[in-house]
């Protein structure tokens, strides 16, 4: 028995797509070949297609193919395009194409086995649509541009619409993850109010998210923070407590909103370290216990923390010295970024705010001139060179970066 899905006519459009976007791989037309020779049909699927309608640029591509993974395996040999295993019991597989792996899955069906849903190979292309999770997802396109749309996928998109194929609950059983995901896409694409019946399932299921592991949890959070929505989208989030069971509602939800206006007036990308920052406001513990809870990676972490920690002056708005030092202190990027927080945080309305961000990123970062041999034989060696040198390099910060190394070697 199929899953429970309501089934649109096909609708399939001629040359509907300008493929230019996702024609980027310039042997992918190899690819297309292979499976051709082989009886098969071969089409983009997913983002690169919903991307494509959307407008957008910079995702991945994924291919799908109504060949088993053994015939995908055995046309790409035959026209010597290499192809690694990814997910081969799954029907995934790897090829190489212009240095880039691509992933290409053979077509699915859900099959009822032992009171649950099964995946098996099919040869069906609605019957693989049918396992998608969002209309917007289920959309397919040839090399030529001719889309194939099995569940109003385009009119959805269009209009703004995110929703799940079928029974909402049905999908969510399914993967829960799917949860994270529909607030992510609702984020990215909404236009319409949410849809009532998706919502609703995601909120009757949400306890399932505690099965998912949590790096994807947190990675689907993190693309999530980035969209456009993101403050009506969390907001939601947080009243119905989706994420309650690893991360407490936030009260800063304007000051969200205050941070993404002020980056996209500097015209920078907007970034989900930054974004969850300012959801919190962290203290050092605080921001430690996020990032353990989250799993960041090392560098995340360090940065996060390091957010918390550092003593941040208003002067540094006023003064470009106090600006300097930051840049020597912690780099250009660091510095950066603490001036857009602490803006959004301490709401600081600042009309040469991206002057002034424009200037950290073009200053010259200044080097300190001694190192700990230039006093070694001079006060001895050891801490105290180290104690010594730390005290000379303040002064020489203090004098605006402007005391020479014979200056410096004088006040010992």
């Amino acid at each position: 028995m199929q899953p429970n899905v309501k089934v649109f006519k096909q609708m399939m459009k001629s040359e509907y797509l300008d493929m230019s976007p996702i024609l980027r791989f310039r042997n992918i037309v190899k690819l297309f070949q292979a499976v051709e020779e082989h009886g098969g049909t071969l089409r983009f699927v997913g983002g690169a297609v919903r991307d494509t309608l959307a407008g957008l640029s910079g995702f991945d591509l994924d291919l799908a193919t109504d060949l088993s993974p053994d015939e995908f395996i055995e046309a790409c040999l035959d026209f010597h395009l290499k192809t690694v295993p990814i997910g081969l019991k799954l029907g995934t597989t790897g090829v190489v194409i212009d240095n880039q792996i691509l992933e290409v899955s053979s077509l699915r069906r859900c099959v009822p086995l032992k009171g649950r849903l099964a995946e098996v190979f099919t040869d069906d292309w609605s019957a693989d649509a049918a396992t998608r999770d969002l209309t917007i997802n289920a959309v397919y396109a040839d090399l030529r541009g001719n889309v194939f749309d099995y569940y109003n996928g385009i009119d959805d998109l269009e209009q703004g619409i995110v929703r799940f194929i079928g029974n909402p609950e049905d999908r969510i059983k399914e993967d829960p993850l799917r949860i994270m995901r529909f607030f992510r896409f609702y984020s990215k694409f909404g236009k319409a109010p949410i849809d009532k019946a998706s919502l609703q399932a995601c909120i009757k299921h949400k306890k399932s998210l505690r099965n998912v592991a949590i790096e994807q949890v947190r990675d689907e959070l993190f693309k999530l923070l980035v969209t456009p929505q993101v403050t009506t989208t969390m907001r939601l989030i947080y009243e119905n407590d989706i994420l309650g069971f690893f991360l407490p509602p936030s009260k800063h939800l304007d000051t969200l909103e205050h941070l993404t206006e002020i980056v996209a007036d500097a015209q920078y990308e907007g970034n989900f370290l930054r974004r969850l920052f300012v959801l919190y406001q962290p203290n050092a513990a605080e921001a430690e216990n996020i990032a353990n809870t989250l799993r960041f990676t090392k560098k995340q972490k360090e940065i996060f923390t390091k957010w918390a920690k550092v003593s941040f002056s208003p002067d540094i708005f006023a003064s470009t010295h106090e600006r300097l030092k930051f840049v020597y202190r912690y780099g250009k990027q660091f510095t950066i970024d603490l001036v857009l927080l602490s803006a959004a945080i301490d709401n600081i309305k600042i009309p040469t705010l991206n002057a002034i961000l424009r200037e950290i990123e073009d200053a010259v970062v200044p080097i300190f001139p001694l190192r700990g041999r230039d006093l070694i034989g001079r006060i001895g060696n050891g801490e105290q060179v180290g104690r010594v040198l730390n005290m000379l390099e303040q002064q020489w910060i203090d004098s605006g970066f402007h005391l020479t190394r014979e200056e410096l070697l004088r006040a010992l």
